[in-house]
């Protein structure tokens, strides 16, 4: 819903949004919704920070974007057993994203002492992750979770350095 005012997508991912969506995808405007937010994201990443040679939460390696699209095709295909997650991020009003990913079961307590080191850059448009990107599940939580480094109406783009191929 756009909380913490980083990109423009108020109401997309609430009642708004679903009404918005609903006619047109019935069975999962859920998916659409959160789509839409992941497009806008993606762009206002790209504008306040695109890194070279790095991945960011929105532009992953390819593999890892070919297995998300694989798992959301079965996601689709099972869009009601979502429905309790989608309606509970409907009602998200909490503006800490730690807190909220920590509510929703999402990160670890190790993934939170590795959040702890992570800094904003100098000229605080970012937040480079330390290591360079392997494509673990933590890498992508913490690709996630550095977004908490931002404030409110301030970005911060968390980033990681492709590995050497």
């Amino acid at each position: 819903m756009d909380i913490a005012k980083w990109w423009n997508t108020r109401g997309q991912l609430g009642r708004l949004g679903a009404a918005a969506t609903r006619r047109g995808f019935p069975r999962t405007h859920y998916f659409a919704q959160a789509r839409s937010v992941f497009a806008v994201a993606a762009h206002r990443c790209r504008e306040v920070f695109d890194p070279p040679e790095s991945v960011t939460l929105w532009q992953l390696t390819e593999a890892i974007e070919d297995e998300f699209e694989s798992h959301w095709e079965r996601w689709l295909d099972h869009a009601d057993e979502w429905k309790p997650f989608f309606q509970r991020l409907e009602k998200l009003s909490e503006n800490d994203l730690k807190t909220s990913l920590h509510s929703f079961g999402a990160i670890t307590a190790d993934e939170l002492e590795l959040f702890a080191r992570l800094r904003r850059s100098s000229e605080g448009r970012a937040v480079p992750l330390p290591l360079p990107f392997a494509g673990t599940n933590q890498d992508i939580t913490l690709l996630a979770l550095g977004f908490a480094r931002g404030d409110p109406a301030s970005l911060a783009v968390p980033y990681a350095r492709r590995t050497a191929a």
